[in-house]
């Protein structure tokens, strides 16, 4: 695989079917990732691979870690996990931080079994789930020197799953036992560096990582990753990105996630790329926010890529007196990017902020604004090579009707090698699939006449907090447990930094009382996953319902939005003559304020406008 292949420009539609007359063959000889990187460490042998700050110090003096010296760790990693007795089918889960030790599991964990990354702040009953799920025998944890509070999990998690084989631990101390819990590193160092022993013989077709999301059901969904999947997207995302050896780039995204196991990792190591870990903690760090301008100088970063929310914190960390001059793209994805936000920290950076847009279904992205065009703000781009999307209609039970126009709104579908060929938990993949091969995103979109995707809303009712899906249920079901409540429901509400924050409206049973703060108290002790507990609960009347008797989200995703955005115009309305706000969903534009205005001057209209462009929702404004 050549990084000059993968190189080119990519201004449009147009370049994207150029690129494709290369055959996906060439891309997947390798057959399996780890192959990929024997490649990439053959020609960059001596080169960083890795530099790892000290913790607290993103800008003091780091280790050097080359591909050489990678390749290395990551032998003596696969060598570990066999000789520990991982066996076909069987699942290496980790519950790393950013460090090293998750990147040497990462890549020697497909290399000769499954990688399971795990969100270690989810409830200690979720991983478990997850884990079983997974088949999990090796588990690859923080210590308790490195995080007292993982730690405590795991020691529950070991108690609960004897079928454990080894446990690994990053950090060592003294919860090693020394026989089936020992220190990762201590361990490692036993084993060949100059190959894996007896490698597993795998094929495209191999599943090498199962990624969890949250889904619409209350159980954790486990999405498989084969080679061919990832290899697809090393040729495909490498194009949109433009990724090549001379490139360095912040891993600040989490290793449970596509963006830093994969868009971040996987995709970057195979080419050649520079990987800077500049906290454990990743963009949770504020040492890592507050010094990020000058983490670009110190290290020629050219890769800016990062989710929106850590965007509008940017926003308030001035680059004056720092050379970015290195920087060459800058990305972002995971959830909405309001466009006011997009348009600032392009004018910040230097760079044109493009936005893009995947899922873990589909391995890494799928559309990506052009790096080389005309940034469409507000759009996430076009097709990457190698899948088809289209936005389709659907019936009310979920049936293909027929392919939308262009500029027509429907939900959208994708296909492509990239597309995962179902979850692990079947029962979910008659939903997941209306059609043969076409998987069901679950948001709402429209395609325009240059192949560029403008995404509308959802369709599904998953709730997006800073790049997290949140699965609605976790909120209900504990609501729903309240002797007072008769119905809960909850939705996403507008967030100007992590996109949507959970809320809940509740409507009480007949004669019953209860607070929203009582209500808010109660969920909270019976919330699975921290990100899940809502920031608002208000008690409703009368809860919205379908004419079969459903509850309607979207009037309640309305309701949501109209007090955001009351909230935010209150001062404005008080200095005009009048000023009103309706929420409702423009055929082009999706969920969009409607803004009335009598009375102001121009600059009341550019206050409205500035104010609101923060949020994810469109904006139209008339006299």
């Amino acid at each position: 695989m050549s990084v000059d292949m993968i190189s080119g420009r990519l201004s449009g539609l147009k370049d994207v079917e150029e690129f494709e007359k290369t055959p996906e063959e060439v891309w997947l000889r390798p057959e399996t990732v780890y192959n990929a990187f024997l490649t990439s460490v053959a020609k960059h042998k001596d080169k960083n691979a890795l530099i790892v700050q000290p913790p607290g110090d993103p800008l003091g003096d780091g280790r050097h870690i080359s591909y050489g010296e990678l390749l290395g760790y990551v032998n003596q990693t696969g060598n570990m996990f066999l000789d520990a007795g991982l066996r076909e089918g069987e699942t290496i889960t980790h519950l790393l931080p950013q460090c090293p030790q998750g990147y040497f599991t990462l890549m020697a964990g497909e290399a000769v079994g499954i990688v399971n990354a795990v969100n270690p702040m989810l409830e200690e009953s979720h991983i478990l789930g997850i884990m079983k799920a997974a088949n999990t025998t090796i588990l690859v944890v923080p210590g308790p020197d490195l995080n007292e509070e993982v730690w405590k999990k795991v020691t529950w998690l070991i108690e609960q799953l004897p079928t454990l084989k080894k446990v690994f631990v990053v950090g060592g101390g003294a919860g090693c036992d020394g026989d089936k819990i020992v220190s990762f590193d201590s361990e490692m160092k036993r084993h060949s560096k100059a190959e894996i022993i007896d490698l597993p013989t795998r094929g495209l077709d191999d599943v090498v990582g199962y990624y969890h999301t949250g889904g619409t059901t209350g159980l954790p969904k486990l999405v498989p990753h084969t080679n061919r999947m990832q290899l697809i997207q090393l040729a495909a995302t490498g194009y949109l990105i433009g990724y090549s050896d001379k490139d360095c780039t912040v891993t600040g995204l989490p290793l449970f996630h596509i963006s830093g196991s994969v868009i971040a990792g996987i995709i970057p190591l195979c080419l050649g790329t520079k990987l800077v870990i500049a906290s454990p903690l990743g963009w949770r760090d504020p040492l890592l926010v507050g010094n990020y301008w000058k983490i670009v100088e110190k290290f020629g970063v050219t890769v800016f890529g990062t989710v929106p929310t850590v965007l509008s914190a940017l926003l308030n960390i001035p680059s004056e007196g720092c050379d970015i001059s290195s920087l060459r793209i800058g990305i972002t994805g995971g959830s909405g990017s309001p466009l006011e936000v997009l348009d600032a920290i392009s004018k910040l950076s230097g760079i044109t902020m493009l936005e893009g847009y995947g899922m873990t279904e589909v391995t890494s992205y799928t559309t990506l604004v052009p790096r080389d065009g005309d940034a469409k703000f507000g759009s996430v781009g076009v097709r990457e090579p190698y899948v088809q999307i289209k936005a389709i209609i659907m019936d009310e039970d979920g049936n293909y009707v027929r392919d939308a126009k262009t500029d027509e709104v429907g939900v959208i579908v994708m296909k492509g090698t990239c597309v995962m060929p179902g979850y692990v938990q079947t029962a979910h993949n008659s939903a997941a699939f209306p059609m043969e091969g076409w998987l069901n995103s679950g948001d709402l979109g429209r395609i325009d006449a240059d192949g560029c995707l403008w995404l509308t809303g959802r369709s599904k009712d998953l709730i997006i907090r800073s790049g997290h899906n949140i699965d609605p249920s976790l909120i209900e079901e504990p609501l729903h447990e309240h002797p007072a409540v008769e119905l809960a429901a909850a939705v996403g509400r507008p967030d100007d930094y992590a996109g949507e924050m959970p809320i809940a409206y509740v409507q009480l049973k007949p004669g019953q009382t209860a607070t929203p703060e009582e209500l808010q108290e109660f969920a909270r002790e019976r919330i699975l996953e921290r990100a899940a507990n809502p920031a608002e609960i208000i008690i409703i009347d009368e809860m919205p319902l379908t004419g079969v008797g459903k509850i309607f989200k979207p009037a309640l995703r309305e309701m949501a939005s109209l007090r955001v955005a009351e909230a935010v115009l209150e001062d404005i309305k008080s200095s005009v003559d009048e000023l009103s706000i309706r929420m409702g969903n423009d055929p082009k534009f999706g969920l969009t304020a409607f803004v009335s205005i009598s009375g102001g001057d121009a600059s009341h209209k550019e206050q409205i406008k500035k104010r609101l462009g923060v949020y994810t929702f469109h904006c139209e404004i008339a006299d």
